[in-house]
Parts: structure tokens; C-alpha cells; sequence
């Protein structure tokens, strides 16, 4: 495996492809789909917020990229049926998927365990594990249209070692990993690959809230995280699957 930390990718890299980014209205989702578009894919912004997203297809329009699409999804509010829509609607005018980000996360609430409320805990599980499980399982038909489809999960450092106060977004970032791991030994030896990335400290309001006294300035930006995303989207990572990268 090359060094992705330093991938530069050609032109054209990702010319043609379809991908699909969760969270796509802010933070490292947003810079992902303006990196993605910026080297030539057609890409399907998904988020909560509409007028953020429309910000950033106004971006990537500008920029001289494919005019994207948009999809304004509640994940803690969508059912399978929304998920089996989606994924009908995608087909019906693309014809395949070639990429999936799952960017988008909940933090829920930092606090001890036994502090933790049930309705926290369920939001969290739902939001970063259910619904991505939901929304792959209904993409997957999509994906294996693809001649070299990526579906990328988003981790974190909790995700592998837990730590204290937690709780519920380390559980559901070990799920993650492990749904990643399920998926990436069912499709080895296929068109599908599947990986995971820790994109560790960065600068989003995710990290502002975990971390409300921290020094912005000292940590990395979501654009210092792209040549990892870009790599795992890109066809030079194809031989790489069931991977779980750190992008610092």
C-alpha cells in the first residue's frame, strides 16, 4: 500500500465515478465533495440541511465541477423505505454508484456511564450504526453495478481503544469498524471494496464541542485530511479492502 497520507491523485482520478457523501453540508464531508468533484466526479451531497448543501453544490458549480445532486436526509428520523427510495432513485438516473462516504456522525452527550440516558444512547447507535447499516445494505445493489465500487466508514480513535466518558460514540465507532470488517470479508475477490478511516484531531465543530478549551489553530483541517479519502475513492487503492486507515 502506497503512502496515503501523501496520495496525490491524477487529474482525472476520480473521472465519471458517482459517489455518494453523507454529512456532506460541513466539515470534512463538505471538503470530501469538493475534493471529489474537483477531480471529476459526479457527486451526491446528502445532509440534514439544505441550505448548507446548496452552498456547497453552488461551490462545486463554480468551481467547473459536474453539477451534483442533492438529497436532504434526516438520518435519525429515515426508515428503510426512505434508504430503498434512495437507492431506486440513484439507479434510475445513474444506473450504478461507484463511492459511499459515510461521513456523517452523532456525538451525543460526553459523560460517565452510568450517567448515560437511554435516549442518548439509542440516538447514537441509530445515527452512526443503524442507519448506515440501513442505507449500504439498500446502496449495495448500486454498488456492485459499479466496475470498482469504494464504500468508506468513518472511525475515530474511540473506535479502537476505548476511553472514558465515551461511552456511546466509542461503542458505535467499534460497531463501525466491525460493520466494515463483516462487509469487506463478504465481497472480497468482488468489484466491492470496503475500508475505514480515522480521520483523528481535526478542525470541525464536532471536535469543538468534545473538546471546547482546545487550541484550534494547533490542529489539522479537514482539506490536510483529503489525500486519504481520495485514495480510498480512487482506483489505486482498489487491491485495498477491510483496511482501517488513519488520514494523520
Amino acid at each position: 500500500m502506497q503512502n496515503h497520507q501523501k496520495y496525490k491523485p491524477q487529474a482525472n482520478a476520480l473521472a465519471n465515478k458517482i459517489i455518494l457523501v453523507t454529512g456532506a453540508g460541513d466539515g470534512i464531508g463538505r471538503e470530501a465533495a469538493l475534493n471529489y468533484a474537483k477531480y471529476g466526479a459526479t457527486v451526491i451531497l446528502l445532509g440534514r440541511t439544505v441550505a448548507k448543501l446548496e452552498a456547497v453544490y453552488d461551490d462545486i458549480v463554480a468551481a467547473g465541477g459536474a453539477e451534483p445532486a442533492i438529497i436532504p436526509l434526516d438520518m435519525k428520523g429515515a426508515t428503510e423505505n426512505h434508504y430503498r427510495d434512495m437507492a431506486a432513485t440513484i439507479v434510475d438516473q445513474f444506473g450504478r454508484l461507484d463511492g459511499l462516504l459515510h461521513n456523517a456522525s452523532m456525538l451525543g452527550i460526553l459523560s460517565p456511564f452510568g450517567h448515560v440516558d437511554l435516549p442518548t444512547w439509542n440516538d447514537v447507535m441509530h445515527v452512526n450504526v443503524t442507519a448506515q447499516f440501513m442505507m449500504t445494505k439498500a446502496l449495495l445493489p448500486a454498488l456492485l453495478n459499479s466496475n470498482a465500487a469504494s464504500v468508506i466508514f468513518t472511525s475515530s480513535g474511540v473506535g479502537r481503544k476505548g476511553r472514558a466518558h465515551w461511552g456511546p460514540y466509542a461503542v458505535s465507532k467499534f460497531a463501525t469498524e466491525g460493520m466494515a470488517q463483516v462487509l469487506a470479508d463478504e465481497y472480497e475477490g468482488t468489484n466491492l471494496r470496503v475500508n475505514v478511516i480515522n480521520p483523528g484531531a481535526t478542525r470541525t465543530k464536532m471536535r469543538s464541542r468534545a473538546y471546547p478549551a482546545e487550541d484550534v489553530n494547533l490542529l489539522k483541517t479537514p482539506a490536510d485530511l483529503m489525500p486519504t479519502y481520495l485514495y480510498l475513492m480512487a482506483d489505486d487503492s482498489q487491491p485495498v479492502t477491510g483496511a482501517s486507515l488513519n488520514a494523520q
